[in-house]
């Protein structure tokens, strides 16, 4: 059975960000792959993996005048990689200030009701959001088909 919990004012920081933008134009993507592509490169550098997978979801418009989608998966190391090659980059230190937060435990299929959560508490409360949002997987139980989630999506600054 799903839960949420939730706060209308968090704050996401991380240390020691790896980065990879994901193309979406490749068809054949798959998400799994590039995770543990970055996890190796990870280890390779000489670094450890600090907890769990996080995926930062942006939309905009783009120079057509069209609703694009950038997806960008991040994982925190124990130490900061230097000289990083594309296709990764690197962050000291991301901190994302002053969101509406979501904790959801359920199906993954339906971790869509933590953004739906978010977004009716913002549109009932006339709180506007940023284009972007970050999503934590936090565990996952495979026997049942379950995760943990936490969802952070930053409110636009007055």
């Amino acid at each position: 059975m799903g839960k949420l919990q939730f706060n209308t004012s968090k704050i996401l920081k991380l240390q020691n960000v790896l980065k990879s933008k994901i193309d979406l134009e490749n068809q054949d993507m798959d998400l799994a792959v590039l995770v543990e592509k970055m996890q190796s490169y990870i280890k390779v550098k000489g670094a450890v993996q600090i907890g769990p997978l996080i995926q930062q979801t942006r939309t905009f418009v783009n120079e057509e005048e069209e609703l694009d989608m950038e997806i960008i998966l991040m994982l925190q190391c124990n130490h900061f990689i230097n000289s990083v090659e594309k296709p990764y980059s690197m962050e000291s230190v991301l901190r994302v200030t002053d969101c509406m937060y979501c904790r959801y435990m359920g199906p993954e299929e339906q971790l869509k009701i933590a953004y739906d959560k978010i977004n009716v508490e913002a549109f009932e409360n006339d709180i506007e959001l940023e284009g972007e949002s970050y999503t934590v997987f936090v565990d996952e139980n495979e026997e049942e088909g379950t995760i943990v989630a936490d969802v952070f999506v930053p409110k636009k600054n007055s």
